[in-house]
């Protein structure tokens, strides 16, 4: 390792794409660049009498060979490596350590009516007092309870989510990664294992002979191994695979530029995650009520937060729009919404019906009208809705997770490709009442890059510490709110009576 400076990679993974990030490591600040970006998304394949959605895996492989192959090679070398993407999702591996076939996309329909499956056994009550978890039909411990019967799962030995599959692929070794692993709803929150009251209802009642196919669970931060395979990875043969917060919100949730713990985040993307930090669980009767999750964090810290469906309704919409040979220019369309008057169609996002590919103004102009409101018919008034819903959703979980966690907050961090969206930043603080400061965009591989260079000894200390290198490496945006809340009050009442 250089004495002037070190190089990491993360591997980031979203819904949509994928990329590698060099970070660079030099007096106390870290510098990034993007040395590859592949395509990822959905594939539908008819299985069993009905398409299902999975990812394209190998593509996504070869993505990160490439990346990591260019990254090493601008360098020289590669200091450690590091992955993380969405959650929840897994392969499965035969005996022999080869893939049963594409993992299924969180977004497949097998799982709509799973929880209450599942409830019938272990009731919500009881799940949610282990592993804290939000109700989310993709959930992992959902996903096996309707996979139960399959012919790939009944040949498979070992189960490993995303970041994890990736790993072995690079390594050889098999682990599981706490932050990722926390989001199964197969964990217990508080004692950090796998939960046995999750597992035992998956081997009874399902018959899914889950305890058999976990590999062990790893805190972020740990040397899994070294990269195998100079054909494959290049100048970056050698270098060790950290265990990062493999989940890419927990990744991001590192890369916060707080200076003081009174702080709510929104990792901003395809996902919205909002929520605060904290030093443990809370499994109160009245979190559960709320549908607030437990995500375990770096450094035994407790992610708590609640999932709203992100610029995944936005994006959708781009795409419903281009492949109708309406193509639009992402800043030219905000700046249009942002001239519309506020808060006149205001939706759910979370409504079950945008979870799935597909027609997203069509389904906004179903639910604005079965809600009483004027549907949202042109490309800026269905922005607006968009950003006017995201807003006022992301009010009501930032002052929900203060009240049910009893945290102060001061100010809320945007991180995320959601912080360059000035329009739906502004209405953020207007929203809550609070300053919103935007940046770094890059958090999650900001992250990812911070937890790897602590594990090889390129930088020491806590995660304030950490937080501290990403303030003095990014430039971020404040956003001063408007001072006067009662129109976002009355869209409240009026969303959420």
């Amino acid at each position: 390792m250089s004495a002037g400076h070190t190089v990491h990679a993360a591997v980031d993974l979203g819904a949509s794409s994928g990329r590698v990030i060099t970070g660079r490591l030099e007096g106390g600040r870290v510098r990034t660049e993007e040395a590859a970006r592949f395509p990822n998304g959905p594939v539908s394949v008819p299985s069993r009498g009905r398409d299902t959605l999975h990812w394209d895996i190998l593509s996504l492989y070869r993505g990160v060979l490439a990346g990591l192959r260019r990254a090493a090679g601008a360098h020289g070398r590669l200091d450690s490596v590091g992955i993380d993407s969405w959650a929840v999702d897994y392969g499965l591996l035969d005996a022999d350590g080869a893939l049963l076939g594409n993992p299924v996309n969180y977004r497949d329909a097998r799982t709509e009516s799973a929880p209450e499956h599942v409830f019938e056994w272990l009731p919500a009550a009881r799940m949610y007092a282990v592993n804290g978890l939000q109700v989310q039909p993709f959930n992992t411990v959902f996903q096996l309870a309707a996979a139960s019967g399959d012919a790939q799962l009944a040949a498979a030995r070992d189960l490993l989510l995303i970041p994890d599959l990736l790993g072995y692929w690079l390594t050889g070794e098999k682990a599981a990664e706490l932050t990722n692993a926390s989001t199964t709803g197969l964990v217990d929150v508080r004692a950090r294992t796998w939960a046995d009251a999750c597992l035992d209802v998956l081997e009874g009642p399902f018959g899914v002979p889950v305890r058999g196919l976990l590999p062990p669970l790893v805190e972020p931060g740990t040397v899994v191994g070294p990269l195998l395979g100079r054909e494959s990875v290049g100048a970056a043969a050698g270098a060790p695979l950290v265990a990062v917060g493999s989940h890419d919100t927990a990744a991001a949730v590192a890369a916060v530029p707080a200076t003081t713990p009174n702080f709510a985040y929104i990792s901003s993307g395809t996902w919205s995650l909002v929520g605060v930090e904290l030093d443990g669980p809370v499994r109160t009767e009245e979190s559960r009520a709320a549908n607030f999750t437990n995500e375990l964090g770096v450094d035994g810290t407790v992610r708590y937060l609640r999932n709203v469906m992100g610029l995944w309704v936005l994006s959708e919409s781009q795409r419903t729009w281009r492949e109708r040979g309406h193509g639009v220019d992402l800043p030219d369309l905000l700046e249009r919404a942002a001239r519309l008057p506020a808060l006149s169609c205001v939706l759910d996002v979370n409504d079950p019906r945008f979870l799935p590919p597909g027609d997203m103004p069509a389904r906004l102009a179903e639910l604005a009208a079965e809600t009483g409101q004027r549907p949202p018919s042109t490309d800026a008034e269905v922005a607006r809705c968009v950003v006017d819903s995201l807003a006022l959703s992301y009010r009501r979980a930032v002052h929900q997770a203060a009240e049910l966690s009893g945290k102060t907050v001061d100010v809320v961090h945007m991180v995320g490709g959601g912080s360059l969206n000035t329009l739906l930043c502004q209405l953020t603080a207007d929203a809550t009442g609070l300053p919103v400061v935007a940046g770094p965009t890059e958090g999650a591989a900001i992250g990812n890059i911070l937890v790897q260079a602590r594990a090889v000894g390129a930088v020491s200390g806590d995660l304030a510490e950490l937080r501290r290198i990403v303030a003095a490496s990014t430039e971020t945006r404040r956003y001063e709110p408007s001072g006067d809340t009662r129109h976002w009050d009355e869209a409240h009442k009026r969303l959420w009576p």
